[in-house]
């Protein structure tokens, strides 16, 4: 789309979006375009400044799609968790013990959390135990 500013024979201002350049000359030519202030149909285009892209508006405008991303990604985050904890047993320090009776059937599948220390996660994933922490979100440690 192409925005010109436009002013009709008695001097009023005003903006006009058009597909093409040719969409705008054939609209003039056919009467189409009249001022919104008059309805006079003598219309041609007026100096007007160009959209300048700086390289500082372009990293404006990056920083916020990417702060709405950020938001967004955190907020599913957010219901994810919430979702695992409204479903799971929570069964504090005896992570651990509870996960390995559910791999080994000695205990009903179910989902659980807990506490585990960094040894012990790792001797679980060494057992063939899948474990995964919880995230701790920003808002989560204030």
């Amino acid at each position: 789309m192409i925005k010109y500013s436009l002013s009709c024979e008695n001097a009023h201002m005003f903006e006009g979006w058009f597909s093409t350049s040719a969409d705008f000359d054939g609209q003039v030519a056919s009467g189409f375009l009249t001022c919104p202030v008059c309805n006079s149909a003598s219309i041609s285009k007026t100096l007007m400044s160009p959209s300048v892209s700086t390289a500082r508006k372009k990293e404006e405008k990056r920083e916020a799609v990417m702060d709405m991303a950020r938001q967004e990604l955190v907020a599913k985050v957010r219901e994810a968790v919430a979702a695992i904890r409204a479903n799971a047993e929570d069964v504090g320090e005896k992570f651990p013990e509870e996960a390995r009776k559910i791999h080994y059937g000695e205990a009903d599948a179910r989902g659980i959390i807990g506490q585990a220390s960094f040894n012990e996660v790792k001797d679980l994933l060494d057992e063939g135990i899948d474990v995964a922490p919880l995230p701790v979100l920003p808002d989560d440690v204030n």
